[in-house]
């Protein structure tokens, strides 16, 4: 039964997140409905990343298998036919190898959070950032976003509800930049902690407040205390950006 690998790109606006729910909010709803409606077989399509309700993605790795054997770009324009009513879209399909799995093969994940900063109201960027009306000290943040780069327990900035075994990641890359009125958070990480990227940036902007120095969010971090975590930044200004697989086809 040949796997196939999809990349994606969607607005989470709408959605409840990736994961297929019983009320069919999830993007794995919609992914799964148009694979039947295309091929006529049931599939479960497995992703590289959750993402919650609001979260967009701008390369989601997917894989399912077909007894069908459609060419990949045949997949792809069926697919994209059927999700035509979404803001979701297939932009490559590709057979892959036989044991390719899009969740436990990923070796890194990248987010990126967006905020713009400016006291009027959005209108292209409505849903797609996060609206600060007022400036951020830029190199506080970069000074407190290295602070968290490395091996640590994030119990501080994970939700309370989180499931994950363990509450101890290694973040590779935390890096805040701006350009203009609109200012990026990227990190990257093998996995992250249900709702970390967002606390991380709800933290990080406590401190280009001024709120706190770059010092109480590393004393926040080593207290291991959700209690002392800012409020969570909102999800519509985050986006699931790409998986990084190395050799994995």
């Amino acid at each position: 039964m040949p796997r196939y690998r999809l990349l994606m790109e969607y607005d989470g606006t709408g959605f409840c997140g990736w994961q297929a729910q019983a009320e069919g909010c999830g993007v794995q709803n919609h992914l799964q409905a148009a694979i039947k409606s295309f091929a006529q077989e049931r599939v479960v399509c497995v992703a590289s990343g959750r993402t919650d309700a609001g979260v967009h993605a701008l390369g989601q790795a997917v894989h399912f298998d077909l007894q069908a054997e459609p060419a990949p770009a045949q997949l792809r324009a069926g697919l994209n036919f059927y999700l035509r009513a979404m803001p979701v879209v297939v932009l490559e399909a590709a057979q892959a190898a036989p044991d390719f799995d899009a969740r436990f093969q990923a070796r890194r994940r990248h987010y990126r959070y967006e905020m713009v900063l400016r006291p009027t109201r959005l209108a292209l960027r409505r849903e797609r950032a996060w609206q600060v009306p007022r400036p951020l000290n830029l190199a506080a943040m970069q000074e407190a976003a290295a602070l968290l780069v490395g091996h640590h327990d994030f119990t501080t900035f994970r939700a309370a509800h989180c499931q994950a075994a363990s509450p101890c990641k290694t973040l590779e890359q935390l890096r805040v930049a701006q350009e203009g009125e609109r200012l990026f958070v990227c990190a990257a990480a093998r996995s992250f902690l249900q709702h970390q990227m967002r606390s991380m940036v709800g933290a990080l902007k406590h401190v280009g407040e001024g709120k706190w120095q770059p010092a109480q969010l590393r004393a926040a971090l080593r207290a291991k205390d959700r209690a002392l975590c800012p409020p969570l930044a909102p999800p519509y200004g985050l986006y699931f950006v790409r998986a990084d697989y190395g050799d994995a086809k």
